[in-house]
């Protein structure tokens, strides 16, 4: 159940980062004409993502409106890890999540998220903004439909 569950959101997250990140590579930032790396993503983000998860994906359960906030610290050396409160079709759960990212030199990038208390792991594209204080993404899994939006929090 757990694993459902966090599966559902990590998914969830996913979608919403991979569609703002559509949205923001037509924009060219700051960022994006002097490049960017892994090193660009460093320090933690508070973020939010919001979507549905489709019975194909999930047991109907959890299949459903899904939403998600959390705080998510990338290390700038392509390494990450978030702790988030997952509503999933109304199940509410905590969860850890650790994965690793890329950044490409046009400042989008891709993630996996690995989420061990419910055994899934979760694939996201996303898009760098704002001279690297914020974050748009979007899940790439099948049965999923969730974006993300970052913000850099204070130091």
């Amino acid at each position: 159940m757990k694993n459902v569950v966090l599966r559902c959101q990590v998914l969830c997250l996913l979608a919403v980062s991979v569609f703002y990140a559509q949205s923001m590579v037509a924009q060219e930032s700051p960022s994006a004409a002097k490049g960017c790396s892994d090193a660009t993503l460093r320090g933690s983000f508070g973020y939010t993502s919001t979507g549905t998860l489709l019975e194909s994906y999930v047991p109907p359960p959890f299949a459903g409106p899904f939403g998600e906030t959390g705080r998510q610290t990338f290390d700038g050396k392509g390494n990450t890890n978030a702790t988030a409160t997952v509503s999933s079709n109304g199940n509410i759960s905590t969860v850890g999540i650790n994965g690793t990212y890329t950044v490409n030199s046009d400042c989008t990038g891709s993630m996996t998220l690995n989420i061990p208390d419910f055994d899934t792991t979760v694939h996201a594209n996303f898009v760098i903004d704002d001279n690297g204080t914020e974050l748009r993404a979007i899940s790439t899994d099948s049965g999923v439909i969730e974006t993300r939006v970052y913000k850099k929090q204070c130091r």
